[in-house]
């Protein structure tokens, strides 16, 4: 089972350079809540804005693994070199985290989003990819004051 898990805005940004562009404590709740313990996967870009804000604490995951180009050893990681054949032979539960190029070439072999709609415009300069949305059921929705939690099943 793979889920992919993201916030983005209404024109569907997703970030300022490498860091989140908004602040919402429930937001931030929310995705450690659903990633703990979790097996995962990001990109190096990714890994490093996380270390930024964890500083020497551990990240907050189960095993994790960074996508990057170069095969890189990492402390508390495990380097995939080639996304595509990681995702496709994967058979245990994996969370994909970010960032867009990771989002874009798993999106087509995840079977969950889980998508924190913010009800507002960010400023940033990077976006999602657009995709049809209505292709995916929702199966769990949680409204809050400027957010939406939900869940699409493929």
């Amino acid at each position: 089972m793979i889920h992919a898990i993201w916030a983005m805005d209404i024109n569907w940004m997703i970030g300022k350079d490498n860091i989140l562009p908004w602040h919402y404590k429930e937001d931030l709740q929310y995705f450690k809540q659903m990633t703990k313990d979790k097996t995962v996967l990001m990109g190096e870009a990714t890994y490093r804005s996380l270390k930024s804000y964890y500083k020497e604490k551990p990240l907050p995951f189960g095993k994790m693994f960074v996508a990057n180009l170069i095969d890189t050893v990492y402390s508390d990681a495990e380097c995939v070199t080639d996304v595509i054949s990681f995702i496709k032979s994967y058979t245990d539960e994996l969370w994909v985290i970010g960032g867009k190029i990771i989002y874009n070439l798993t999106l087509p072999y995840v079977d969950y989003l889980h998508i924190t709609h913010v009800l507002n415009y960010h400023e940033g300069n990077v976006y999602f990819t657009p995709f049809k949305l209505s292709t995916y059921q929702l199966v769990e929705k949680k409204v809050l004051p400027g957010l939406i939690f939900a869940t699409y099943k493929k």
